[in-house]
């Protein structure tokens, strides 16, 4: 029973640690374009196929 004193504070601060980190990422502008971040990998480079 005294592992779960423990443990549900620890799994509770991880999870609003997480929380915090995904509400930053979304202020810094992480996930604003992700269909261009999607297109750009088919998008052949130049500068690599003339090697």
């Amino acid at each position: 029973m005294t592992g779960l004193a423990v443990l549900i504070p620890v799994a509770l601060g991880m999870g609003l640690l997480g929380l915090a980190a995904f509400f930053w990422s979304l202020k810094r502008g992480q996930f604003e374009d992700l269909d261009g971040a999607a297109a750009r990998i088919l998008i052949d480079d130049e500068e690599d196929t003339a090697a």
